[in-house]
């Protein structure tokens, strides 16, 4: 069983840089890990994707261009570089593991392992 726990988060101000990592411990995982966040009063929502053993990455659109997925295939850790935070991107942000296929990246139902999420907070 796959386990994954969030660190990183934290109060930043707007314009400023964070990085939220994502540790996986257990069997060897699937093809995708991904970030989701969900924002007060919000539906939880896709961030950036990673293709584990291939190293592609994927973007939701509000993202593209600041923020960058990667991972350590050696310290099984998968991390979010976030710059030029906006208040808009205050949320809890969450680790998934578990994803198999290209077309299910993105699908929060195709995620079997969720961490308890981290918090990032962006001040104006």
């Amino acid at each position: 069983q796959v386990q994954v726990v969030e660190s990183g988060g934290g109060l930043v101000k707007a314009g400023g840089s964070l990085r939220v990592s994502c540790a996986a411990s257990g069997r060897t995982f699937s093809n995708y890990m991904a970030w989701f966040r969900q924002a007060p009063g919000k539906e939880r929502e896709f961030v950036a994707a990673i293709a584990w053993y291939g190293g592609t990455t994927y973007y939701a659109d509000s993202v593209k261009g600041r923020f960058t997925v990667s991972r350590d295939n050696v310290k099984k850790t998968m991390y979010l570089q976030m710059i030029g935070l906006k208040p808009e991107d205050t949320a809890l942000y969450y680790c998934a593991a578990g994803a198999t296929y290209y077309s299910d990246y993105q699908k929060q139902d195709k995620y079997s392992t969720w961490g308890q999420g981290t918090q990032v907070t962006v001040s104006s």
